[in-house]
């Protein structure tokens, strides 16, 4: 399947050019359901996007449906900030019950507002709030977001320049493998914290993502978190763990630092906590941070009600028996057999790949080639993007619900789309 993008007049003439996914895949979408979206002219698309990661259960799941569908028609409460409601209530009992407590964490949960970023820059706030300090130490290629704080920490130089204004306290240290294991884990992040010349002022936090997603898909070791947890242990810091594209069984286990065995201090999660695509974010953090007086931290949409009464219907459907873990993992063994074929199929290229549970990079030696696989994909019907500082990755993210009949579809496109684009 060939696809000739259609007209957009419309959204060139009217929308802003801050635009981006609509330039990859110029095409106006219709409907979606499960793994396939439906442009107007009738062509069908494989997602191996999933709303950047805010769709783990696939495009309008019936379930989540069927929940939110009941809810407004009985007229449940929409908007209602941080009131008391019988949604939110629902939602509180079933995160308790089906992932703090079966985990054994102690978190207490924070509704900030609905994005990712909201959740950063909470997180953020409160880690200096209860220590007293304002640095932080983030991680280079890092994203976490891009509001003024979240871009503080976060490592891309085309994202950072948007700010406009100076990006302050916040230092970079090298994540896993950035230096190609040729110093000792956090070598220099200890020396500075040791030596009072440095010039580093004592974090009061440290945020990592457990895989970067936006960064290029790099995985961080469960020895290397492990070791940065009894770092930040060791000299009085907050360990901040972003969650939010990661989470909710993105890697297998519903948070992604459960393989390490690690309980970080502060979580943040967004995107799929919603189930169905609403916004929705959580920041969640040990009960003696809970040092906010009350509406030291408020937003209007911070009480989503939709999005409570659909993430309760997910939790309820997919993590109460374990079975949603292991199929992740499943499917990322089909994954990784796929990508190990298409790297031995072009020795040329310097392929690689990388990734966990269901998201995993496949990068080329050749910085563009990427993209250009990114735009053939699209061509032949499906929907994948690229990652890393240079858009150096394809990245793929599909829906933890695809059958293994997509997914091997969606990898058969994917491994013709590098053939034809070599």
């Amino acid at each position: 399947m060939t696809i000739t993008p259609p007209a957009l007049s419309v959204f060139e003439a009217l929308e802003s050019e801050v635009r981006s996914y609509c330039r990859s895949w110029p095409a106006v979408f219709d409907r979606a359901q499960g793994s396939r979206m439906y442009d107007e002219d009738g062509h069908t698309y494989l997602d191996f996007f999933a709303g950047a990661g805010a769709l783990n259960y696939g495009h309008n799941n019936p379930v989540l449906k069927r929940a939110l569908i009941d809810y407004i028609e009985r007229d449940g409460v929409t908007h209602g900030l941080d009131m008391g409601t019988t949604a939110k209530r629902a939602f509180l009992e079933a995160f308790q019950d089906v992932v703090l407590r079966p985990r054994d964490l102690p978190y207490k949960v924070m509704f900030p507002g609905p994005t990712g970023t909201n959740a950063v820059e909470a997180a953020l706030k409160l880690a200096r709030k209860v220590k007293g300090r304002e640095a932080i130490v983030s991680f280079t290629n890092a994203f976490h977001g891009m509001s003024l704080g979240s871009l503080a920490v976060t490592g891309n130089a085309f994202k950072r320049a948007g700010a406009g204004i100076p990006l302050v306290h916040g230092t970079p240290m090298p994540f896993d493998h950035y230096l190609d294991d040729q110093v000792p884990d956090f070598l220099w992040f200890e020396r500075l914290l040791a030596d009072q010349g440095s010039g580093l002022n004592t974090p009061a936090a440290v945020i990592v993502e457990t895989v970067q997603g936006e960064g290029g898909i790099n995985v961080a070791r469960p020895e290397w978190l492990r070791a940065l947890a009894a770092l930040c242990e060791r000299h009085d810091m907050l360990l901040i763990v972003d969650d939010i594209q990661m989470g909710c069984g993105r890697t297998g286990a519903f948070f992604s630092f459960e393989e390490a065995g690690i309980t970080p201090d502060i979580v943040t999660l967004s995107k799929s906590i919603g189930g169905y695509g609403l916004p929705m974010s959580l920041t969640l953090f040990r009960p003696e941070l809970d040092v906010w007086e009350p509406g030291e931290h408020n937003g209007t949409f911070r009480g989503n009600n939709p999005s409570f009464v659909t993430a309760a219907a997910a939790l309820d459907a997919y993590w109460t028996d374990g079975q949603m873990e292991k199929q992740t993992l499943a499917r990322g063994e089909q994954a990784e057999e796929a990508l190990r074929a298409i790297c031995a199929e072009h020795p040329e290229a310097g392929a690689h790949y990388r990734g966990r549970g269901l998201v995993w990079g496949l990068e080329f030696a050749d910085r563009t080639r990427a993209s250009a696989v990114s735009r053939r994909a699209f061509e032949l019907g499906l929907l994948i993007e690229t990652s890393g500082p240079e858009g150096e990755v394809v990245k793929l993210l599909p829906a933890l619900t695809i059958s293994p009949e997509e997914l091997d579809e969606g990898l058969r496109i994917l491994a013709r789309a590098v053939r034809e684009t070599a």
